[in-house]
């Protein structure tokens, strides 16, 4: 395991995860988030995502958290381990929320720039997000993941199961 994907929902939990993953294994840690983000909510252009990505993808060893459907293909050709959090969508409605509430006003370590935390017209796009995930990708999602060849797929199907694999890690 040297090359890592975190996918699923946003609010399952992937950030977490992957930072627990990363102090077990010390892993170099990418957020994609981070990547995308530049401050006070703006984006970076899609060729200044995509030449980050491609930067961090050329690293020898790493986990990367975060979705960021478009480029999934592209991350599954160099990745040697998924963990895919598929979790009911209550769940990652329940994560989204504790997280705004847990950071609110401040910028979470996994974001680029300046992006603090509030609620707001980008917090309503992410449980729209949250809410139709499992109505839009979450098939797609599994059929990708079940035809990609050489790579070892975990799915998580609740918390507990994925600090149960954490803790076997120890």
């Amino acid at each position: 395991m040297n090359k890592v994907l975190v996918i699923g929902n946003t609010g399952a939990g992937k950030t977490t995860f992957s930072q627990a993953l990363h102090e077990k294994t010390s892993l170099p840690l990418k957020h994609l988030d981070k990547l995308y983000w530049c401050g006070q909510w703006e984006h970076v252009s899609r060729e200044e995502f995509d030449a980050a990505l491609e930067n961090e993808l050329a690293q020898p060893a790493w986990i990367i958290d975060g979705n960021f459907h478009r480029t999934l293909p592209r991350r599954l050709e160099c990745c040697d381990t998924v963990f895919f959090f598929d979790l009911p969508t209550l769940v990652c409605l329940w994560g989204v929320t504790k997280r705004i509430f847990t950071h609110y006003g401040k910028t979470r370590a996994d974001m680029g720039g300046n992006c603090p935390e509030y609620f707001d017209r980008n917090k309503i796009s992410l449980y729209r997000a949250a809410l139709g995930f499992n109505k839009t990708h979450r098939r797609e999602y599994l059929s990708t993941l079940e035809n990609t060849q050489g790579v070892q797929v975990v799915i998580f199907r609740s918390r507990r199961e994925a600090r149960k694999y954490l803790d076997a890690l120890s």
